[in-house]
């Protein structure tokens, strides 16, 4: 039996929204806001704020806050690269993440890939583990609102430990 490989994850899900759409989610305050994060602010590597509806690019960073979490809970990084079909940041200690937009069987694709990441125990616990159960819940409802509208976050911060934030 093979080692596991505790430096990366990859997640895959079909979503039946149209491609742009579904690529638009990821590249815009805006979009990402509306299934994500409370707050997803881009800076423009000359330090003005991108509008909220306009496309992030290459080396511009971000600070995002989350629902249900403090604003003292801040995650910052950095567009590291960006096409029509992918888009790779920086995500603190968790190193990268990377979203690959595909066609498969006739179906939009989102695959997630989270690598580098460190392979002490607490990484193992906190980046491995821990953000692979986040990214299933934030794929999962960015899949629930482009297909039905619902939007399964928890958006109250007095609601502490639960899955959906």
């Amino acid at each position: 039996m093979q080692a596991y490989d505790w430096s990366f994850f990859l997640l895959r899900l079909p979503i039946r929204a149209n491609g742009k759409t579904i690529f638009n989610c990821w590249t815009t305050q805006q979009g990402l806001e509306n299934w994500f994060l409370r707050s997803a602010k881009f800076i423009r590597p000359d330090g003005s704020i991108r509008d909220a509806n306009s496309s992030i690019e290459i080396n511009d960073n971000y600070e995002w806050l989350w629902h249900g979490w403090a604003d003292d809970v801040a995650e910052k990084g950095n567009i590291l690269e960006l096409s029509e079909n992918f888009l790779k940041f920086s995500f603190g200690k968790a190193e990268n993440v990377s979203i690959i937009f595909k066609q498969e069987a006739g179906q939009n694709i989102l695959e997630l890939l989270q690598d580098e990441i460190p392979v002490d125990e607490n990484s193992q616990i906190y980046y491995h583990l821990g953000c692979t159960k986040g990214w299933i819940f934030y794929l999962t409802n960015l899949k629930s609102i482009l297909e039905g509208g619902i939007d399964l976050r928890n958006r109250d911060i007095e609601l502490e430990n639960v899955i959906t934030a």
